[in-house]
Parts: structure tokens; C-alpha cells; sequence
């Protein structure tokens, strides 16, 4: 299936169910914002990456206006509904300040292994305990998927991205075990040498090896 979707280039990876609030302050998107409320319409977030418009976003619905500023800025709140691939993009439509594209919707297969995403689930909270952060997940442990957790793991943007791009929710979290596998390397490296330096100047109660 194909469709026409207004859209939000923004320097960001969004995915599917994750709860968004942005701050719209551009007329183009202010008109975009306006319309899909009216038309109770959802729209399009496409990741810009390296100043270069991206092939896959998501798509996105306007859940509430929270605030509108006296000057027409708003702070919305969002949800993500579903993966996209962009096929064309339509620079200019008529009367809109916008930009829209043309989409498909690859099939996305959303079925894990539990056993696979409860280790993931383990070793974030070890990476978190050793870098000391505090956080905390909307779902219990064992209804997380991998789109619940990305931001959660240090990916940079271009990983993030690669994530989206994958169709199927074992090559995800396959893809999230390997990151976290060499993560927790230099983590745990770190740890160990901040334990090293701050014993440095203390009494440190170690025995004697005997000799002969």
C-alpha cells in the first residue's frame, strides 16, 4: 500500500509506539500540526542524518496540543504508529507551506525471543548501574521490545537509524545484543580503572607472599 503523507524532516530516530512531545515553531510546520488535528490525520517523521534526508521514518500521530503560545508556537505530544519507506518526496503542494511523500509500509514482523530480549533487558540495567542513570521503562520487563529500549543503550544516530531500517524484531534485538556485548567491554574496563585510581593513596589490605 502506498500513500501521500505530510512530513517532518527532524535530526532524530523515532519508532513505533514511542511517545514524542515536540516544540513546533515554524509556520510550515504550525500549518502541518494544524491540519492534522483538524483532519485527525497523522504525519511523517523522516530522520535527517548527516544534513541528508533518510529513506525510512515513521509515522507519527498527533495524540495533544498540550500549549499554545500567543505567538502560534505549540508544544505537541506524539506517538508512533509504523514504519515507513520513502518513495518520492513532493518538495511543493498547493497552498501548503509543508512537504509531503509519497510511502510504503514494508511489513514489519514484531515477534522477538523472549529469552533473547530478557538477557538484553539484564545487561542494560547492568550498563545503567555501572554509569550510574536511572531509568526507568512504561512497559514491564517482559512486554519490552527493541524499539522500547534503543534510545536507552548509548546508539549514536546513525545506529538508531539502522535499527529502523530492520523489518523483523529478532534482527533488532540481535543487532541490540551485539551493542551491548561490546558496550559492556569498555564499561566494565572503566569501572575497573576507576576502582584502581581511587585506591591509589590508601592503605590497601593486601598479604605478603612468603619466600623460599
Amino acid at each position: 500500500m502506498t500513500n501521500l503523507i505530510p512530513i517532518f524532516p527532524l535530526p532524530l530516530v523515532a519508532y513505533p509506539d514511542e511517545k514524542l512531545n515536540l516544540h513546533i515553531f515554524e509556520p510550515r510546520y504550525k500549518q502541518l500540526i494544524k491540519e492534522c488535528e483538524a483532519q485527525q490525520k497523522p504525519f511523517g517523521i523522516i530522520p535527517v542524518i548527516n544534513n541528508k534526508l533518510s529513506e525510512v521514518g515513521t509515522l507519527m500521530q498527533l495524540t495533544e496540543i498540550s500549549k499554545v503560545y500567543e505567538d502560534g508556537k505549540m508544544d505537541i505530544k506524539t506517538k508512533g504508529l509504523q514504519v515507513f519507506k520513502v518513495l518520492d518526496i513532493i518538495k511543493e503542494l498547493p497552498e501548503k507551506l509543508y512537504s509531503a511523500a509519497i510511502v510504503t509500509y514494508p511489513v514489519n514482523q514484531r515477534e522477538g525471543i523472549p529469552s533473547l530480549m530478557n538477557a538484553i533487558v539484564k545487561n542494560i540495567k547492568k550498563m545503567h548501574e555501572l554509569i550510574s542513570a536511572h531509568k526507568k521503562f512504561d512497559k514491564p520487563d517482559d512486554q519490552l521490545c527493541s524499539y522500547d529500549i534503543a534510545h536507552h543503550v548509548g546508539l549514536s544516530i546513525e545506529e538508531e537509524y539502522c535499527l529502523l531500517e530492520y523489518t523483523h524484531e529478532v534482527h533488532r534485538q540481535e543487532f541490540l545484543r551485539r551493542h551491548l556485548k561490546e558496550t559492556m567491554k569498555v564499561l566494565e574496563k572503566m569501572d575497573a580503572l576507576k576502582k584502581r585510581i581511587q585506591l591509589n593513596g590508601y592503605y590497601k589490605n593486601i598479604g605478603g607472599y612468603p619466600i623460599g
